[in-house]
Order: C-alpha cells, then structure tokens, then sequence
C-alpha cells in the first residue's frame, strides 16, 4: 500500500473509533453509572500509556513541564468526557456526535480571543448554519426545545473548543510529548473521578463481557490508539488532508448510532445533521483561507491547521503542529 494510503486509512480509522466512541458510551452508561465510566475509562487508558512509557525505558520519562502542563490539561479534558458522557446518556449517540462537531467551528472564534483581527462574515454564517441545524436536529417530530443532554453536549463542544485552544497556548515553544501528556491527563482523570466512582466501584465485578470490552474501547482504541496513529498519521500528511478526514467523525458518528444503535432519526432531525456537517465544514474551510491570506494577522501561522487553529513554527514531531492533532485535544 503506498505510503499516502496508508496514512489516509490510519486517519480514516481514528475517525471512525472517534464516531464509534459515542454509542459505546451511551452503551456503556446504560449499563452502569456515568461516574465509574468516567474513572475505569481514565484509569484504563492511564495505566496503558504509563506502561507504554515504561516499556520506551527513557531516562526521563516525564519532564518537569509535561508533569505541570499535562495537570492542567488533565482537569480541562475532564471536564469535557464527563459533559460528554452525561450528555450521552440522555440523549442519543447520533444527536452527540453531530453536536460535538460544533467545535471545530467554535475553535477559531474562541483561538482570536486577545488577538489581533477578526473572522470573516462567511464564517459566522456557517456557524450559524450549525446553530439551525443543530435546532432542527433535536426536534425529533417537531421544533422543541433542546433536551438536558443535547444542551450537556452543547456544552462539552464550547469547553473542548477552550480546551484546544489553550493546548495551542500551552505547548507553544515547548516541546511536549503526546504520549507522556496523555498518561499525566488519563491519571488526573482518574484521580477526579475516583471519589464520585467509589461507591459504585465493587459493582465492577460483576461486570460482563460487553460492559468491559465497551471500557476497553473507550479507554485503549479511542484514546491511547487514537492519540498515537493521529500523531504518526498527521506527520506523513497535509493539514488540510487530515482535517478533512478527521473532520468525518460526525458522520461515522451518524452512521455507527443508526447502524448499531437503532436510533432513528426523522426528516427534520436528517435535515439538522446535513446542515450541522455543511456548515461546520463550510466554516472549516473559510477559516482556512483567511488564515492563509497575507492580510490574516497570525503572523505565527505558517500553514493549515487540522482543527481550525494556527500551526505553530516550532511544531516537532513530539508537538504536533496543531491542537487538534495533540491527544490532549482528541474527542472520544
């Protein structure tokens, strides 16, 4: 398979476990209570990636930035699965994977705050594409008003938007390393969510197959996996290839809760979904061509970014050169 293939199907993959990570988890929070999917998730992939870094037997394994950096990072990514995960389990796996995708156009309005110039008209008219569409989505048979865990979701998209843009801030000429940030914020996940989970922790035992092979997904393919092959994937590509097919992870997200999950969804509601993806892609798109303009006032961009944000110059192989593309940034 030649070398461009194969990083198009590493990329492909990452979107589907992305697309795939909402139904698992509402499957998951029908079986037992959101809090201790939200510790076994982080617990899980913290003892993956903490492994991981063992096995590599570097002289240091954590670097003193990577420790203080990834805490932080580590309380924001929190914040964001459990809105997620709560949002999820009241409402359906397609409705959150079409929300969520409100991100990558709240990302770029979010990253010009405390910089100079603005975004184009255009691009708020995409946004609010999204907007209606998103109205129309959680309509069901009839214009409604949002129900708690479309409105949960909702808000995990505005806070994963803040929190890509301060993982650009934050590794901005630092050389921080996916993997190792990821350990530090999967074990300052599972430190917070240990005390809401303890009650329920006995209950694991007796958990079956299904339950802790959702687990299992959600903490090993949809993040330490995730994480790495997006890393690797994003070095051998453009930045513009790579969002646009990280940028499917609405529609698999789609196509996973109506294929497995039996969930339906009404004209208006299909209506909703198409206008959520064309303006998020829309926006996506004149995001990218005003920051590639020479009166765009970024003068620290240097390309396209995955998630709408500015690559750094500085980016390296261990700082990917977008946010998004950072696995503090990844959804799942």
């Amino acid at each position: 398979m030649p070398d461009t293939r194969r990083t198009d199907v590493v990329l492909l993959a990452v979107a589907v476990v992305w697309g795939s990570s909402y139904l698992t988890a509402k499957a998951a929070t029908d079986a037992t209570s959101v809090p201790i999917v939200l510790f076994l998730r982080s617990f899980l992939s913290a003892l993956a990636c903490v492994a991981v870094v063992a096995a590599l037997r570097r002289r240091r394994p954590f670097t003193r930035d990577e420790m203080l950096h990834g805490s932080l990072l580590g309380l924001t990514q929190s914040a964001v699965l459990a809105l997620e995960t709560y949002g999820v389990a009241h409402t359906s796996a397609a409705n959150a994977g079409l929300i969520i995708s409100l991100t990558l156009v709240l990302t770029p309005v979010l990253d010009r705050v405390g910089r100079p110039g603005g975004l184009p008209g255009r691009f708020f008219l995409a946004a609010g594409l999204c907007v209606g569409g998103v109205g129309l989505l959680v309509s069901g048979h009839g214009l409604r008003a949002p129900g708690t865990g479309d409105l949960l979701i909702l808000a995990a998209a505005v806070v994963r938007a803040g929190h890509v843009v301060l993982v650009g801030r934050v590794t901005a000429a630092r050389t921080l390393r996916p993997l190792q940030l990821t350990a530090v914020q999967s074990v300052v996940g599972a430190a917070m969510f240990l005390l809401p989970a303890a009650g329920d922790l006995p209950g694991a035992a007796r958990f079956d197959a299904a339950t802790w092979a959702q687990l299992v997904h959600l903490a090993l393919l949809c993040g330490l996996f995730a994480f790495l092959a997006q890393t690797w994937a994003v070095q051998r590509t453009s930045a513009t290839r790579a969002s646009l097919l990280l940028g499917t992870e609405p529609v698999w997200a789609l196509l996973v809760g109506l294929g497995f999950g039996d969930e339906r969804l009404t004209p208006l509601s299909l209506l909703g979904a198409a206008l959520i993806v064309t303006g998020t892609y829309w926006g996506q798109a004149v995001e990218r061509v005003h920051r590639a303009s020479p009166r765009a006032s970024l003068p620290e961009a240097t390309g396209a970014g995955c998630c709408g944000t500015a690559p750094r110059e500085n980016a390296t192989a261990a700082t990917p050169a977008c946010p998004r593309c950072s696995p503090a940034a990844a959804p799942g």
